[in-house]
């Protein structure tokens, strides 16, 4: 690095959200690529290993795990290439969870730079995952024996000295560059997740180049790409180098296979700039002075863990319940109050006194009538003003139709019958479907021609259309797009199918025996949606836990998927340990994968669910405690 030019690199390659093992092969390759051209400096994007818009997977140790071992990867497969490496990923340490950038040099982790600023504002909640660096002092921070700060600055040659920030860092009215640049610092990297906008673009690229000149320094700037989550934001991959207030250099946005830029930093130039300029050095406090001459990377001996054959400890196999029936009963009667209050407000809000409700004669539906019920014991207003409707399509059976019917007459709710059938045939025959085909066009066809009469019946007699859909559901995906999915209050929401199960019982319990022995016959019908005929007996042949597996068992796997990021391969054990002698370990390991390829394909469809109460400490709610983007790799959760 004799010739006072240093040749760097913003590079923004493809990136795959939750796709580690996709992210580090990407990354591998612009680390062959930028070999080749001779780079001595190469910065990737914020969050690169993991992707930026993962949402509440962060919190997932799988995927902070995940990012680590394929840092890891990285050191393996560099330990003799003379380049230096800024990659970002999340980083868990005493207990936080930091947005760092790791600077990587021959192999050797030389520090970790976590984020100085989290915005929480507009399009961004970062706030929500991560903690910022500012308060850590400590040079040796966490389990890390090397530099774990947000002002390290990195000596690279007696003229060379490199310093990190991170996206946000960039915006605010004192950012971190300053005092790295104060400190020494006169090559800046920004690793960056910055999305698009109209005139985004034009504004970034002034304040990089405006704080390249006021610092005398060159800025490296690698922002997220193609490939990340588009639910609500758009990623360009812009990538920028600025020296001394001067663009060099501009990656191509919005390019498919990733984006770069390279450049050669006068560094000389940016020296003597420095030194040229008095009121520089006048801004230097020696309090602050981080440079680092040496790193040496020393590693830890974790403490060893415990073989899951060596374990002793019991699981319950139903979390949501509790196993004790005094406060099972309890806990039941506050779940419904919930409910019930949060439908009464909606009501009472809207001005509107009326329900509308599509009663199947099975399980949710029967739930969200109790709760329609209270919810008009609430406001003072009779049963009468809960329209109950029923809709018979080709797999009604006797058996839930008459529950139906007799629970809408036993709580004096007001019905209405709308067969389904002939609508739903002529439906198919305008789209060109054969009915003789009973595929998901057939199925979804009801759904949806039920959704639209629940509507439109809502609007016709000034009610809302509550809906029935569970959190069980949610989670697999187990509802039509835009059909059942959808509601204008979803009771339902926050309570899944076992707890569902237990609400109805206990109720049951409490009421009438005209209404406890429906209520009973509901319960042991078999979950179905009832969209595909019933065999010749006349019997419910849909059984969605034939397709889908026990719900006891999705709802276990649910409850410790969100509620602790357990990993896969820990909630497998601990299922076979709560469920021994009930399932096989094989039958728990294929329901656990489905469970995760059906929870991340229908992510979308808990992207833009209807309001619902939330009952317990696990939801998916889109605006409250799950935000995941739709397009999310699982890769790394099904390896198991």
């Amino acid at each position: 690095m004799n010739s006072g030019f240093v040749k760097v690199r913003a590079a923004s390659p493809r990136v795959s959200v939750g796709g580690v093992r996709k992210n580090l092969e990407n990354a591998l390759a612009e680390i062959e690529l930028a070999k080749k051209d001779r780079v001595k400096i190469l910065t990737f994007p914020e969050l690169y290993l993991s992707g930026y818009t993962c949402g509440d997977l962060f919190l997932q140790k799988t995927l902070t795990d995940a990012c680590m071992r394929a840092l890891e990867t990285i050191c393996e497969k560099t330990e003799d290439l003379d380049m230096i490496i800024c990659i970002g990923l999340p980083v868990r340490a005493d207990n936080r969870l930091y947005n760092c950038a790791a600077v990587l040099f021959r192999g050797e982790i030389l520090g970790f730079v976590p984020k100085t600023y989290i915005p929480n504002y507009g399009e961004y909640y970062e706030k929500r995952w991560f903690a910022s660096g500012a308060e850590i002092k400590d040079d040796n921070w966490g389990r890390f024996s090397y530099g774990f700060q947000s002002n390290l600055t990195f000596r690279l040659s007696p003229d060379i000295v490199l310093g990190v920030e991170i996206c946000e860092d960039l915006w605010v009215p004192n950012p971190p560059s300053t005092e790295l640049a104060l400190s020494g610092a006169n090559i800046i990297v920004n690793l960056s997740a910055s999305n698009e906008a109209v005139t985004k673009n034009d504004y970034r690229k002034s304040i990089i180049a405006a704080q390249s000149a006021k610092c005398f320094c060159a800025y490296v700037y690698a922002s997220a790409g193609v490939g990340e989550s588009s639910t609500d934001l758009v990623f360009s991959g812009a990538c920028t180098i600025a020296e001394n207030g001067a663009i060099l250099a501009e990656g191509e946005r919005f390019a498919f296979d990733g984006s770069r830029c390279t450049a050669d930093i006068d560094i000389d130039k940016l020296n003597a700039e420095r030194i040229r300029n008095g009121s520089f050095s006048d801004n230097f406090h020696w309090e602050k002075n981080s440079i680092f001459e040496n790193y040496v990377v020393a590693n830890e001996n974790g403490a060893a863990e415990t073989d899951f054959a060596d374990i002793t400890r019991t699981f319950d196999p139903h979390p949501f319940v509790p196993s004790n029936s005094a406060e099972k009963d309890e806990r039941c009667r506050e779940i419904l109050a919930i409910q019930s209050h949060g439908l009464a407000k909606r009501l009472s809000h809207t001005g509107l006194q009326k329900a509308v409700i599509g009663i199947s004669g099975g399980l949710d539906s029967t739930l969200a009538l109790l709760v329609s019920v209270r919810a008009m014991e609430i406001l003072k207003l009779p049963p009468e003003n809960i329209l109950c409707v029923t809709m018979p399509g080709f797999g009604t059976t006797d058996r839930t139709y008459h529950n139906a019917v007799a629970l809408i007459k036993a709580f004096g709710a007001q019905f209405l019958e709308i067969p389904i059938r002939d609508a739903a045939m002529q439906h198919m025959k305008d789209i060109g479907h054969d009915p003789q085909i009973h595929d998901i066009t057939y199925e979804n066809t009801q759904a949806r021609e039920r959704t639209q009469i629940l509507m439109d019946l809502a609007n016709k007699n000034g009610g809302i259309l509550v809906g029935t859909g569970d959190l069980s559901e949610l989670a697999l995906g187990w509802c039509t797009y835009n059909a059942d999915h959808m509601s204008m209050y979803g009771v339902n929401a926050g309570v899944p199918k076992t707890l569902v199960r237990h609400l109805v019982e206990n109720e049951a319990e409490h009421l009438p025996k005209e209404i406890a022995d429906i209520l009973y016959d509901v319960l042991d019908t078999p979950v179905s949606p009832e969209l595909l005929p019933p065999d010749e007996n006349g019997k419910i042949q849909q059984k969605t836990e034939d397709t889908l597996g026990p719900y006891e068992v999705h709802d276990f796997y649910l409850y410790h998927f969100l509620r602790f990021g357990t990993r896969p391969e820990k909630m497998l054990f601990m299922a076979s340990r709560a469920f021994s002698g009930v399932y096989t370990e094989e039958q728990l390991k294929r329901w656990l994968r489905l469970f995760i390829k059906r929870f991340f394909n229908n992510q979308f469809k808990r992207s833009c669910l209807p309001d619902g109460p939330k009952v317990g400490s696990v939801s998916l709610s889109p605006r409250g405690d799950w935000r995941m983007p739709s397009d999310a790799d699982m890769e790394i959760w099904l390896e198991f």
